[in-house]
């Protein structure tokens, strides 16, 4: 395992980093999703592992790290596997200009498992209640996201949640899982 203070390529930490913490939606399901991104015109497509957000971006001094670490090492450890079904589609407009795939099974375990990694070293507020969901279409005309809800609709994909990870938003803007955390 790559200790968080240094990355893969041996380069030092800035003093904040950005990092979010999520359930991965394994492929084939999360390439279909990130597919049907690209193909709405959603600039952030490739740039986003498919996933569904247990923290959302927040900056942290580097050096908190390893307090991080540990405690999510601690929450996943007192987690268990899941089963997650992604059916159908959704929307937070008019609010966010967002569509994505519903959690129809695996919502409540997403609560608990957000609700204890967005404590202790993480805690913080949020600027909307959690709602687990995997987002299809962010931020795009609205007829673009009308099409992104239909095509939603028919989604349908079943799988077994092992744990989640940690990731890091990078110089590139890209989205990179840094750490795997598994269930007991």
């Amino acid at each position: 395992m790559t200790p968080l203070t240094h990355l893969p390529d041996g380069d030092d930490l800035p003093e904040v980093v950005t990092i979010g913490v999520s359930v991965s939606v394994p492929d084939p399901h999360g390439a279909r999703i990130q597919d049907a991104r690209a193909a709405h015109g959603d600039p952030q497509a490739r740039s986003i592992p498919t996933h569904v957000t247990l923290l959302p971006p927040t900056e942290v001094p580097a050096e908190a790290l390893p307090k991080i670490e540990e405690h999510l090492a601690s929450v996943a450890a007192a987690h268990r596997p899941f089963r997650m079904l992604l059916r159908g589609g959704g929307t937070f407009r008019p609010v966010s200009p967002v569509v994505f795939v519903r959690v129809e099974e695996g919502a409540q375990e997403c609560r608990l498992l957000e609700a204890d990694v967005r404590s202790g070293p993480l805690a913080r507020e949020l600027a909307f209640p959690y709602h687990p969901h995997v987002t299809v279409a962010h931020g795009l005309p609205d007829d673009v996201l009308d099409q992104a809800y239909e095509q939603a609709r028919g989604f349908r994909a079943s799988f077994l949640v092992p744990g989640f990870s940690l990731s890091r938003f990078d110089v590139d803007e890209v989205w990179r899982p840094w750490r795997d955390y598994r269930f007991c």
